[in-house]
């Protein structure tokens, strides 16, 4: 779900309709960086019509929204620029020390109206959003927030905790350390369909010859009359480390098209074709 990019009506629908897709949708991830927390308030609205138990529910920490107020448009958010435009005023600080941590499950608590949070992950502690100064964050967030989520866990305010960034390192770092450990990770957009060579490796970018990935992928998908959006989840979940896929919704008839896809069924022979044209490497598939 992307409700802060959308209008509110638009926002909300989204919101009412996720619940009529069966029960199949299990997992609901949001932040408080998403709108300012625009997100969790709509998240906790939808959610407080379903029983808590029916749901598995991930926010994350690293940013604190304060009661002070800026022009979103203006925040300067790096490729997530304008993304946001929409959310709420309120100025957000990053911070990954452990009062911080605190404050930031304690609203999200608040925001998401629940009594409990199943999954909290670190927030964007990478180079992409700080640059040559995330090592600095990272020890931050390995002596204030790791701790304070692990504390968390064992007194069942949470359920689990871990990270939730765009890039390996800071997965890789958090790995070797001896304590506090982590239950898992949410990497985006590094394991996919179109790249996942080196995600098999170190879990690394991707490479630069996307456009003509995508095409030969859409045609041998299109050959064997399979959507490319079918193809792309159910391959993300073949993995035994993958849990769960979260695909971002930009409408409400998203919702309904992403649980399709991932009951569509796909024949074998399409991921056959799929290794032999070498566009799927040693990855496991899905039976």
């Amino acid at each position: 779900m992307r409700p802060v990019g959308l209008q509110v009506a638009a926002g909300r629908a989204s919101a009412h309709r996720s619940p009529t897709t069966g029960g199949r949708v299990g997992l609901y991830d949001t932040a408080p960086f998403y709108g300012a927390g625009l997100a969790e308030l709509r998240l906790g609205e939808l959610l407080s019509r379903q029983p808590r138990d029916t749901y598995v529910l991930s926010t994350k920490v690293g940013r604190v929204v304060l009661d002070e107020v800026e022009d979103p448009a203006a925040r300067e958010l790096g490729e997530k620029g304008g993304l946001f435009a929409h959310g709420r005023p309120n100025r957000m600080v990053d911070d990954y020390s452990a009062d911080a941590t605190l404050r930031s499950v304690e609203d999200s608590l608040k925001r998401l109206g629940t009594d409990r949070l199943d999954i909290v992950r670190v927030h964007d502690i990478a180079q992409d959003f700080h640059g040559d100064h995330w090592l600095h964050h990272f020890e931050t967030a390995r002596t204030g927030a790791f701790r304070v989520l692990s504390k968390l866990r064992d007194e069942g305010v949470i359920g689990a905790w871990g990270l939730g960034v765009n890039k390996a390192e800071p997965i890789e770092l958090t790995l070797d350390l001896d304590e506090p450990r982590p239950d898992g990770f949410l990497l985006a957009g590094r394991y996919t369909l179109l790249d996942h060579d080196r995600a098999l490796q170190r879990l690394l970018p991707a490479s630069s010859e996307i456009v003509e990935r995508v095409r030969r992928i859409r045609e041998t998908a299109e050959r064997h009359g399979v959507g490319v959006k079918a193809a792309a989840l159910q391959f993300s979940l073949a993995h035994p480390a993958s849990a769960a896929v979260i695909p971002g919704a930009t409408r409400p008839s998203r919702i309904a098209e992403d649980v399709a896809a991932l009951h569509e069924e796909v024949p074998a022979a399409l991921w056959a074709d799929l290794r032999a044209s070498g566009l799927v490497s040693a990855a496991p598939l899905p039976a």
